[in-house]
């Protein structure tokens, strides 16, 4: 969090915010009686503008998205409360070859987006779709379906990213993940923020001081819609499909379960607001909608994906389930450093994941015939204590992080150890740096028979987000001998390279992320050898 963000949320309210977005953005904000007005369908023009998307790859199905739209940053509705919108998905970029199509609704309660299950689909090929509205059609997007259970595919290329607020930068990462043409993209979270200006112009760095911060359903539309207009992100996802799982930055910054920074009484409905806006405009399975005032508050979205034997995704949520940060001051939420003398950090009985969670994902380690078991999430994993220690026990820890859970962390180690599935690599974001780790039982202690490297974790910097001086990030390196790379003054994402004897990682650096026409390079890549976990520096 940007130290004058705590500021601005202490000191300003609601009805500030308020005015503030309508300075910010003239006549794009409408109020809190937005539900009340409707736009009408005649001369709307391209309904299409947020693109189009694809996601939660299985070897005969697929997730196809869009919604439509008026106004990218409008939140009135159409008028008509259920629009039908037709669809097709073909094998050939022509259409000659259609493989399925059909009619969908766009329903006014979900935000007229669109949700299409696709099944009866060929594993392992890539396939082509469009929707289709009036006389209005979608731009075209790619897909693929996963392999079958039983292959062993010589490769698997894909991208992951996290972190990618409007007004830090341009979205070049996701132009230079286009280009790279994954098979797969998985993004781990704060694919928006809660706060910032309505404007659909990438603005200046200091821009974010005009600010107003979603709390309605209409507001975090806004936000998506914002975020979705922006060409280089939707050609990252015409491009592949994409796996999922959310931060904290989607609903509100450091909440943790049922509570805010703020301790806020209204919390779960903001949630319900926020958590519906994200499958609004997600490529995600749902299954039947939940009922109830707030329907949307509990929503699952941790889930596995398996790429034949090669490998397994376990999509984790770190935040809907976890236990409160540790020894937070009377009347306040959130996060913050707390040293080795917070006793409630390492109570035994705290998790991260919650306990049903935790027993979801053991399972699906001691089930797991891939070769590489992949544990996508949100954040570092690695202990990284911001002060030197001589003696077990101690530091200074961000309480947000896995380190403001280690008991947690603990009992995944221990399950990876007892469970041995093969080869785990934990992928992370949320911290904004470039990071290569080596996952062991006690951070405290060099590797050894005793005390071996059980996982790899690559960290990926955000698309965006500003980070913490370089300096800083190599003293931190140093204070933490199991991090074996740290890189905090670029901004990007991880390539991946998943094969059956190797994984790389490239870790790929905008020259410029305010320069959406920016270079890009790879500043650093590493290996991690089938039956060798630690990552292993190549270039």
């Amino acid at each position: 969090m940007h130290p004058d963000r705590r500021l601005f949320l202490l000191r300003t309210s609601r009805l500030a915010t308020l005015a503030a977005a309508a300075v910010a953005a003239p006549g794009a904000f409408l109020g809190t009686d937005a539900r009340a007005q409707t736009v009408p369908l005649a001369g709307i023009g391209n309904p299409f503008r947020l693109g189009v998307a694809s996601g939660a790859p299985r070897p005969a199905s697929v997730v196809l998205w869009t919604r439509l739209v008026a106004n990218p940053v409008d939140p009135a509705p159409f008028a008509e409360k259920t629009l039908a919108v037709r669809w097709e998905i073909a094998e050939d970029d022509a259409f000659r070859r259609i493989a399925a199509k059909g009619t969908a609704p766009a329903l006014q309660e979900l935000g007229h987006s669109v949700h299409v299950e696709v099944d009866g689909l060929k594993p392992d090929r890539w396939y082509w779709y469009r929707f289709f509205f009036n006389d209005a059609a979608s731009a075209v997007g790619r897909t693929r379906t996963a392999p079958p259970p039983g292959a062993l595919p010589a490769q698997l290329r894909f991208a992951f990213a996290s972190c990618q607020h409007w007004e830090f930068g341009e979205y070049g990462a996701h132009r230079h993940i286009a280009a790279a043409d994954p098979d797969l993209v998985a993004f781990l979270g704060d694919y928006i923020y809660e706060w910032g200006p309505y404007s659909l112009q990438h603005p200046a760095d200091g821009a974010r001081n005009r600010e107003i911060e979603s709390i309605t359903l209409e507001e975090y539309r806004m936000r998506y819609g914002q975020y979705r207009s922006d060409p280089h992100l939707q050609s990252a996802h015409q491009a592949a499909p994409w796996i999922v799982t959310w931060d904290d930055h989607e609903v509100a910054n450091d909440y943790a379960n049922d509570r805010d920074e703020r301790r806020a009484t209204d919390f779960l409905a903001r949630r319900a607001a926020a958590y519906q806006a994200f499958y609004e405009h997600m490529p995600i399975r749902l299954g039947t909608l939940p009922e109830g005032r707030h329907r949307f508050a509990h929503m699952r979205v941790y889930d596995r994906y398996d790429w034949g034997r090669l490998a397994r995704f376990h999509v984790l949520d770190n935040r809907q389930y976890r236990d409160y940060q540790a020894c937070q001051p009377a009347n306040s939420g959130g996060s913050f450093s707390v040293t080795a003398a917070c006793a409630e950090r390492t109570l035994p009985e705290r998790s991260l994941l919650g306990r049903e969670q935790e027993a979801w994902l053991a399972e699906g380690l001691v089930g797991s015939k891939a070769r590489w078991n992949i544990l996508a999430q949100q954040t570092l994993m690695a202990q990284s204590t911001q002060i030197p220690v001589h003696n077990e026990g101690e530091g200074r820890f961000w309480n947000d992080g896995w380190d403001g859970y280690p008991a947690s962390r603990d009992r995944l180690f221990d399950d990876i150890l007892k469970h041995k599935p093969a080869n785990p690599i934990v992928i992370s974001g949320d911290v904004h740096s470039f990071y290569a780790n080596e996952l062991k039982r006690n951070f405290y202690r060099p590797a050894s028979d005793e005390n071996p490297v059980i996982a790899t974790e690559f960290v990926g910097a955000s698309v965006t987000s500003s980070s913490g001086p370089q300096e800083r990030t190599l003293q931190r390196v140093a204070m933490n001998p199991h991090m074996k790379y740290g890189r905090s003054d670029r901004r990007g994402f991880v390539m991946m390279e998943v094969t059956p004897s190797r994984t790389v990682a490239r870790f790929q650096a905008l020259d410029n992320v305010h320069d959406a026409a920016a270079g890009m390079s790879t500043v650093a890549s590493f290996q991690v050898e089938d039956g060798k976990p630690g990552p292993q520096r190549i270039d």
